[in-house]
Formats: C-alpha cells, sequence, structure tokens
C-alpha cells in the first residue's frame, strides 16, 4: 500500500468534496461545457478517440470521481464499466447516480485489479493533480491493468509546470503526459492525439490514445 501524498491527503478530504459537488454533472451539461470550452461537445470527442472501439470492451476509469465521464460512455453504448475513486464521497454519489456500473474506492498508486484485466484504462484530468515525482507509479499501474489502450484526456504543456489551483501549490501540474507514456514504455505507441485550444484563453488539453504493440 503506498504511504499517502499531500495530493491524497487534500482530495480525500474537504477540498476534493468541494470538487465533487462543484462538479456534479449530467451528460448534457457535459456536452454544454465542452462546447463552451473547446467549442465541440465531449461525446463527439470521445466519438473521434473511442467511437470504433467494440462496444464490449472492459474500461476502467482511473479518478472516476461521480461517474460523469462513465455516464458519457454509457449513453454512447459501452456496457462494461468500472471506475476507481480515491473519495469515499464521490464513490457514494456515484453509486446513487449511477447503474450497471462497477465503481469502488481506491488509488491510482495502487488500482485494485489484476494485470490485464481492463481492454482500455483512462483518466480525464486526473493526471494533472499527480506531484511529477509520483507520476511513473501511477502510470506503470494503469499500463499494469490495461490489456490493450491507456485514453487519456489532460491539460497539455511542452514542460512540466505548475499551475496554481484556487489558490493551492503542488496540486496541478500540465506536461506532455502522452509523451510521458510513451517514454515509460516502448510496448506503447501513439494511435492518437489531438489537442483541443480554450476559446477563451490559451490552456490548451491534450486527449490521446496509447496501444501496446503486439510485440511487446
Amino acid at each position: 500500500m503506498s504511504k499517502p501524498t499531500r495530493q491524497i491527503e487534500e482530495w480525500a478530504g474537504a477540498f476534493g468534496i468541494e470538487y465533487t459537488d462543484r462538479n456534479h454533472m449530467s451528460v448534457e451539461e457535459i456536452d454544454l461545457l465542452s462546447k463552451h470550452l473547446y467549442g465541440i461537445t465531449w461525446t463527439e470527442m470521445i466519438s473521434r478517440f473511442i467511437g470504433d472501439l467494440d462496444r464490449d470492451m472492459v474500461i476502467l476509469e482511473v479518478g472516476s470521481n461521480v461517474g460523469n465521464q462513465l455516464l458519457c460512455l454509457q449513453k454512447m453504448g459501452f456496457p462494461n464499466l468500472y471506475g476507481v475513486e480515491l473519495q469515499w464521497y464521490a464513490v457514494e454519489l456515484s453509486k446513487s447516480r449511477t447503474k450497471q456500473m462497477n465503481i469502488i474506492q481506491g488509488t491510482a498508486f495502487d488500482i485494485p485489479f489484476k494485470d490485464g484485466f481492463f481492454d482500455l484504462v483512462f483518466t480525464a484530468g486526473v493526471l494533472i493533480h499527480i506531484a511529477p515525482a509520483d507520476i511513473s507509479k501511477v502510470m506503470d499501474e494503469m499500463c499494469r491493468c490495461t490489456r490493450r489502450f491507456i485514453w487519456g484526456m489532460e491539460y497539455f504543456a511542452e514542460t512540466y509546470t505548475q499551475v496554481q489551483y484556487r489558490g493551492h501549490s503542488d496540486l496541478l501540474w500540465k506536461t506532455d503526459f502522452s509523451r510521458l507514456f510513451l517514454e515509460r514504455f516502448k510496448s506503447l505507441r501513439l494511435v492518437r492525439e489531438e489537442r483541443f485550444k480554450y476559446l477563451q484563453d490559451d490552456n490548451v488539453d491534450s486527449m490521446f490514445l496509447l496501444e501496446k504493440r503486439d510485440d511487446g
């Protein structure tokens, strides 16, 4: 069991609960927010990356919070959905608003599933909250648990850049997470990456899909 980090302590406590209450959204609300931010809906973005993949895939979201992203995938026809979430409050909310999903409490540092259990493992706005010194541990766990794909949507920067988050330091970093995966795991190849610039400012998010090579 990994020792709790400062980030884990913050997200598991009152600070994280406040985040959860702010981000409790329906699929329709997520699409409207995405349209406002990028000029494209979240559903359309997802479709570009995994819309052609087998609907029977077994999928895990690491840091699923209240299940917003999983609900989007379920609406798109993916029935085999799992989530692992650090915060007990978010897990309980998830269970109250989702059906036929497996969402459990756990940490990205020690994902409670066996090697290769999933066809696809993903994060959405989660890797940015892992300290750079710890990110390799989370990437190792994600790669261990997936049989085939790693998918992500995270803030992008060419190099690691710390960003003040709601008056706090050491809680948010942006970088090229796709590159980090590819440099750490030679068994991975880049299937697709697209960068989405915010309409209202110069921030950029990166969505990427990685696949394990057959010879990896």
